[in-house]
């Protein structure tokens, strides 16, 4: 089984210290929560591509683990970074969109309030909506071992977004109504790879329009209709393959 993946503050990394110290939230969890004892292997990321390997030499109290560390890896940002713009979806599926979708190997994810979309964020909802999708995928990079965790932007309105797409190297949107299949799209060898999934009622003759002007046409995934908390993980998937990422 794989060592455990804690959040630390960049500066507990800085230097090269051979032991290092996890209190705090992520420290409670390891003590109280995960039970961890002298000798198990762990991992401390700063979530910026900077870990810190190592085993187990103290806990103290009930939130305090000592680390003695045995090797630090650097992993460099990705040549092709993708960013997956996420329409807002009902219910608890953004998050499922966003932990699926993190686990996978998405550098960032962007909430979109599309003209379709039933849920709207807004005032102090829009604020702890907001929150949990970036809890999630904090806890899903931690569970799926990542080292560079994905971020959560601010929610975009359309106009923002195509101004996204506008400055992107590759831009697209996921529509089951596109001519061209995703999977023989011409990809740049690496750059800013953006994707936009629609809401449930779909992405808007409007919308389309707009983005297409702003070089982001339509591209079908496959054969069926995926919905929107699936679709976006399904899409990383494949530009991670074809952009060698998973090779």
């Amino acid at each position: 089984m794989t060592a455990p993946v804690f959040l630390v503050a960049p500066a507990v990394l800085d230097g090269a210290p051979a032991r290092l110290t996890l209190d705090g939230p992520e420290g409670r969890h390891a003590v109280s929560v995960r039970r961890l004892t002298p000798g198990e292997e762990v991992v401390l990321t700063d979530g910026e591509g900077r870990g810190a390997y190592g085993t187990v030499a103290s806990v103290e109290g009930k939130d305090v683990l000592h680390v003695d560390v045995a090797e630090r890896r650097t992993e460099a940002p990705p040549a092709a970074r993708i960013t997956v713009v996420q329409a807002l979806p009902k219910g608890d599926r953004g998050e499922l969109a966003v932990e699926t979708m993190t686990e996978a190997g998405v550098d960032a994810v962007v909430p979109w309030a599309a003209a379709r979309c039933v849920t709207q964020w807004r005032g102090e909802r829009g604020a702890k909506s907001l929150a949990k999708w970036r809890s999630t995928a904090r806890e899903a990079a931690k569970q799926s071992r990542r080292l560079r965790f994905p971020e959560v932007s601010e929610p975009m309105t359309t106009r923002q977004v195509a101004e996204l797409l506008g400055g992107a190297d590759f831009a697209g949107v996921l529509h089951e109504e596109g001519a061209a299949p995703l999977a023989a799209a011409p990809l740049p060898a690496a750059g800013s790879l953006v994707l936009v999934v629609g809401p449930e009622g779909g992405v808007s003759p409007e919308e389309i329009a707009l983005f297409g002007a702003a070089g982001a046409p339509p591209y079908r995934l496959g054969p069926t209709v995926l919905r929107t908390s699936t679709a976006g993980v399904a899409a990383t998937a494949l530009l991670l393959t074809r952009t060698g990422r998973w090779s």
